[in-house]
């Protein structure tokens, strides 16, 4: 029996690639690339050599389960998991360590984001694979580090501790920092302790269980009402009542930064988490001007360093423009200074506020 299992949480709205990213289809559902494929489909394909389709766990909105059967018709139905509300990574990961248990109580997991880009995938399986294999022999919590191209300020950081005897790249980990400022972030680089937090995480069942059960008693308390149910037919109706009761915290805060066997495996992925315009930006092809184009015709004048993203059969006509954001989707229309593309989010919720959630 094959023990490794894939959790690939999967229900973000993706509000800082608003408006190509909205409530209705969301970021992990769209093609950015022109490859046919989606991010999800993506890391799906990505990790199916390494995890069989019947091992691949979806954790999602109940809102997106259409979408999700509509672009992974193989995965098994009961493996997309739904959450009938939103409540950050800690409860979705908990829930499923629970439900993959109950099938399995040799259970190693290898738990994923629907919505990264990621280069070098040989490495990537490499790895994952080693990586599994770690937290299969003993109580290891493992989260994958990733070399830092840039002093940015959009990721957390791990410092990296003592190296693991006999598992090359693997170390304890000695701090978890939030996005820094950019003099920190530059400390932080030139230190050489530092890399990126790219929210991938390794453990057994057993172990993520045991470490809720003593970092965030809030939550494991909650599921653990649901141990009767779990991989039965009433497991559905328990989470419909017990997972709105769920804390929103992410398992950073939740678990990663108070537990003592937390380790990590620092790797180069030629990895980009694409949470916002400006990652995309930094990852599309360019051209000699070094401007994107994003499903449109474009003629510009004097335009330089800037995003053109439409939808549907537009040509768009720009001049002057420099470091810009300029993307249409359906009702709504986003011109917007790259430099402040932070702020993007907070837009969001005004347009929300003004306007109503038919433009989200």
């Amino acid at each position: 029996m094959n023990h490794n299992y894939c959790v690939i949480m999967c229900g973000g709205v993706g509000s800082r690639f608003w408006p190509f990213s909205r409530n209705s289809r969301p970021k992990q559902f769209l093609d950015f690339f022109g490859t046919g494929r989606s991010l999800l489909q993506l890391t799906v394909d990505r990790i199916l050599p390494l995890i069989p389709a019947e091992n691949i766990i979806l954790v999602t909105n109940a809102a997106y389960a259409d979408i999700i059967r509509e672009q992974l018709p193989d995965i098994l139905p009961g493996n997309i998991l739904l959450e009938p509300a939103r409540r950050n990574t800690a409860p979705c990961i908990c829930w499923a360590a629970h439900h993959i248990q109950s099938l399995d109580p040799e259970a190693v997991i290898v738990t994923l984001p629907s919505d990264h880009l990621i280069l070098r995938e040989e490495e990537f399986r490499k790895v994952l694979e080693e990586g599994l294999r770690f937290v299969a022999a003993d109580d290891r919590l493992l989260t994958i580090g990733l070399n830092p191209a840039s002093p940015h300020t959009g990721y957390g950081y791990i410092q990296i501790g003592r190296p693991v005897a006999d598992w090359p790249g693997i170390s304890k980990v000695k701090s978890f920092t939030e996005k820094p400022d950019l003099e920190m972030a530059k400390v932080f680089v030139e230190s050489g302790e530092f890399y990126w937090n790219s929210g991938m995480f390794l453990w057994s069942a057993t172990s993520i269980l045991r470490a809720f059960a003593r970092y965030d008693q809030e939550t494991a308390s909650l599921f653990n009402d649901g141990i009767p149910f779990y991989g039965t037919p009433r497991e559905s109706a328990f989470i419909e009542e017990a997972f709105p009761k769920a804390p929103s915290i992410s398992i950073d805060y939740a678990i990663m930064e108070k537990a003592d066997n937390v380790f990590v495996k620092t790797a180069d992925l030629g990895w980009s988490d694409l949470g916002s315009w400006k990652a995309l930006y930094e990852t599309a092809p360019r051209d000699k001007r070094g401007n994107i184009t994003q499903g449109c015709r474009v003629l510009t004048n004097d335009c330089h360093n800037s995003v053109f993203a439409v939808r549907g059969d537009k040509v768009v006509v720009a001049d002057g423009l420099d470091g810009y954001i300029v993307a249409e989707n359906e009702n709504a229309l986003l011109i917007y200074p790259m430099s402040e593309e932070q702020k993007i989010r907070n837009v969001v919720n005004d347009v929300k506020n003004l306007f109503g959630d038919k433009y989200i």
